[in-house]
């Protein structure tokens, strides 16, 4: 490679590597951070995790909701046990579903919160029990995720 085409190569290259990292968001509970995808707006609400075949260990989606009120999920076309971790406006957890299983069939049972919330946590099966996560814990929202969602 001609040495120009070197030089340019070293100073763009590097800047142009970072241009398709998106910012990693996190949450964190009871000492343990968790990298997590957000949906924020109804249709990535509607998506969630669907036809997942696994989710990284650490990892998870956040869900955010514009008000704070009942919630309930389902697992419809989800492949992959989740543990399902409501929590409300101040971020402290109103309840911990652990171990949901996967719904293939047409008609799949609701898991609703035990109390109103606006944000809801999924994480691999057994990753709440580990963590040692559960009513009253609280999660701490790395700095850069929306506080509300859309409608």
């Amino acid at each position: 490679m001609p040495r120009n085409l070197t030089i340019l190569a070293l100073v763009f290259l590097p800047a142009l590597a970072g241009c398709n990292e998106r910012p990693v968001h996190w949450v964190e509970v009871e000492g343990q951070k968790f990298a997590v995808e957000l949906a924020i707006d109804e249709p990535a609400r509607q998506r969630g995790l669907m036809h997942r075949e696994g989710l990284p260990e650490q990892q998870g989606m956040l869900f955010v909701f514009p008000d704070e009120q009942p919630r309930a999920f389902w697992m419809k076309n989800t492949l992959i046990p989740l543990d399902i971790i409501y929590a409300d406006r101040e971020g402290h957890v109103v309840h911990v579903l652990r171990d949901v299983p996967p719904c293939k069939s047409a008609s799949c049972p609701s898991y609703p919160s035990r109390a109103p919330a606006k944000f809801t946590l999924e994480l691999n099966a057994g990753e709440s029990e580990r963590s040692g996560i559960k009513t009253g814990s609280t999660l701490v929202l790395s700095p850069d995720i929306p506080r509300t969602g859309a409608q």
